[in-house]
C-alpha cells in the first residue's frame, strides 16, 4: 500500500514537471522578454538613484543646512526665504522638492507660522508625512496653532486632538491643554475639563500636569 502510494506521489510530480516544461517551451520568447524587461528597469532605477537622486539629494542637504542654522536662531524670514546667498526652506522645496527629508515641510510651515502666515503655514505643514511620530504629532499641533491665528477653532481643536493622539507621550499635554483653552474659547467647558483631567490623570510628571489643577479649579468653580 505504501508503494502504491509512493508511485502514485511520483507521477504527480513527474506530470506537474511536465506541465512547467511545456509552459516554459511555450512561453519562453515572452518569459525572455519579461526577464528582460525586469533586468532593464532594475538597471535604470540603480543608475537614476546612484547618479541623478543621490546627487541631488546631497545638495539638498547642504543647501538646507544654511536654512536650519538661521532656524535655529530664530531668524525665520531668512530661514524661510534666504539672502540670496544661500536657501531658505521655501526655495529648498521648490528646487529639490522633499529630497531633503519631509522635515523641509515641517520647518516651513512653522516659520509661516511665526511670521504670522497661517494660510501658507497650514499649506506647507500639511504636506509634512514624515514617520516620526513626535513629529508628526508637531506639525498637527502647529497646523492648529494656525488655525486659532485665523479664529477658526474648530478645526484647530480636531488638530489638537490628534496631535495629542499620535504622540501619547509628554508632549501630549501640551497639546491637551491647547485643546482645553481651544474649547473655552468655543464655549464648551463641559469637554474642556475633559482634556484638563486627562492631563493630571496621564501626564502628572509634565510642566502642564503640575500647574492643571488651577486650570480644574477655575472651571469647576464657575
Amino acid at each position: 500500500m505504501a508503494k502504491e502510494t509512493q508511485n502514485e506521489n511520483v507521477e504527480v510530480v513527474a506530470e506537474a514537471v511536465s506541465k512547467t516544461e511545456i509552459f516554459f517551451r511555450k512561453n519562453r520568447n515572452i518569459l525572455i522578454i519579461i526577464l528582460a524587461a525586469v533586468v532593464v528597469a532594475a538597471a535604470a532605477y540603480f543608475c537614476w538613484y546612484k547618479f541623478a537622486f543621490q546627487p541631488k539629494q546631497a545638495e539638498a542637504l547642504e543647501q538646507m543646512s544654511y536654512a536650519e542654522a538661521n532656524f535655529r536662531n530664530m531668524e525665520y524670514e531668512l530661514a524661510l526665504n534666504g539672502d540670496g546667498n544661500v536657501l531658505g526652506f521655501a526655495q529648498v522645496i521648490d528646487e529639490y522638492g522633499c529630497k531633503a527629508g519631509q522635515a523641509v515641510y515641517l520647518y516651513a510651515g512653522v516659520c509661516q507660522l511665526q511670521l504670522g502666515n497661517y494660510e501658507e503655514a497650514i499649506s506647507y505643514l500639511k504636506k509634512y508625512k514624515g514617520k516620526d511620530q513626535i513629529l508628526a504629532g508637531r506639525a498637527l499641533a502647529c497646523t492648529g496653532d494656525a488655525y486659532v491665528g485665523l479664529s477658526d477653532y474648530a478645526k484647530a481643536l480636531a488638530c489638537f486632538e490628534k496631535a495629542a493622539a499620535k504622540s501619547d507621550n509628554m508632549f501630549s499635554a501640551a497639546y491637551l491643554l491647547k485643546a482645553g483653552a481651544v474649547c473655552e474659547e468655543l464655549g464648551d467647558n463641559a469637554k474642556a475639563l475633559s482634556f484638563y483631567k486627562e492631563i493630571k490623570e496621564k501626564y502628572p510628571q509634565s510642566m502642564e500636569g503640575y500647574e492643571i489643577d488651577k486650570y480644574i479649579s477655575r472651571i469647576e468653580n464657575k
